[in-house]
């Protein structure tokens, strides 16, 4: 059974730092990519970022370019988002997902339950 267990959100004031975790099971976590999505309140579905197979290839969402940064411990079966420069636009729940293939582009499977970050003074 595929596993999405995300951790790490929380309050953080403007311009803080949070860094998402994102613990997979259930597959075989280096041989798929993944993608992070977030939901702001009373807001659709916001793509943040995903990574392809080994990192070859990665992008973010216009809004969080050169403030996240995706990553994965394939040893450790997790996917990371680093954000820094939180914004309070920035509040949402963040989901991790699986892709169907080794390409974020491929579309998602497979969601975890999400972690709220909270970006607020």
């Amino acid at each position: 059974e595929v596993q999405l267990v995300e951790s790490g959100g929380g309050l953080v004031q403007p311009g803080g730092s949070l860094r998402l975790s994102c613990a997979a099971s259930g597959f075989t976590f280096e041989d798929y990519a993944m993608s992070w999505v977030r939901q702001a309140p009373g807001k659709g579905l916001e793509w943040v970022s995903g990574i392809s197979l080994s990192g070859i290839s990665i992008n973010y969402g216009e809004a969080m370019k050169g403030r996240f940064t995706i990553s994965t411990d394939n040893a450790k079966n997790t996917l990371y988002l680093q954000m820094n420069s939180l914004k309070s636009e920035d509040t949402a729940v963040y989901y991790c997902a699986k892709s169907l293939s080794g390409w974020y582009q491929d579309g998602m499977d497979y969601w975890g339950k999400g972690t709220l970050v909270t970006v607020s003074s």
